[in-house]
């Protein structure tokens, strides 16, 4: 069961161990329901998968390059193909837009403000491109490399799924796919471009930044371990 809270603070933990794609959604879907029948306070999940590939509701069929790679999900949030695995830190976030405004287009604005000012503690001045979803850096002499993706999905006003930041990826496993149907622009990580911040490093950043745009949070709970949280 949630624990009822008055509180108008945001919830953050953390799972240690790689979760597996079914018990995240199913866990995210719980919660949501909890968050709008007030009986659980918003709530940032920090987490990692294993490798497996995710295909948001305007994935192209084309675009599953190694279809037999790594397990492949239909999901419902936007998007096209993407990748998540060990070395990538996803945050799942889910928010009572009711009280934030009721503006789905604002919120995807805040997250990409987050995940912007997120990485520039580490060096990296990220940015938005338009047409293209997700954060983007700028590698010289045109090219440009993918460095954070966004995907999202609002039930009753309740946010569910979020970003993935690469911090070390494998970043070949994204050769199975064309990431976000994107052809002529590659993918990077925060170790790719030289900046070694361990996973613990990240999460304080992205707490951080998170206080910055979206308003205070409590600290962060005690990390979970080989359970999903609850």
């Amino acid at each position: 069961m949630f624990e009822k809270s008055s509180e108008n603070t945001v919830e953050w933990q953390i799972s240690e161990k790689p979760v597996d794609y079914p018990t995240a959604i199913a866990t995210m879907e719980s919660r949501v329901q909890a968050i709008h029948a007030g009986q659980a306070r918003e709530l940032v999940w920090l987490l990692e998968h294993p490798p497996l590939y995710t295909a948001g509701t305007s994935a192209r069929p084309a675009d599953l390059l190694t279809p037999d790679r790594f397990p492949v999900y239909q999901t419902g949030r936007g998007g096209q193909y993407t990748y998540h695995g060990p070395g990538q830190r996803v945050a799942y976030v889910m928010l009572n837009l009711q009280r934030r405004g009721a503006d789905i287009r604002r919120y995807i604005c805040m997250l990409e403000k987050w995940l912007i000012r997120s990485i520039a503690h580490f060096g990296v001045e990220g940015g938005t491109r338009d047409g293209r979803v997700g954060i983007w850096v700028d590698r010289g002499h045109g090219r440009e490399d993918k460095i954070a993706a966004i995907g999202v999905r609002v039930r009753r006003w309740v946010t569910f799924h979020g970003v993935a930041l690469n911090v070390d990826p494998d970043l070949t496993h994204f050769d199975g796919i064309v990431p976000c149907g994107i052809r002529e622009h590659g993918v990077t990580s925060l170790w790719d471009l030289g900046h070694t911040p361990t996973m613990a490093e990240v999460d304080m950043a992205l707490k951080a930044e998170f206080e910055e745009v979206f308003g205070p949070t409590p600290a962060m709970t005690g990390r979970l371990c080989d359970q999903p949280v609850r």
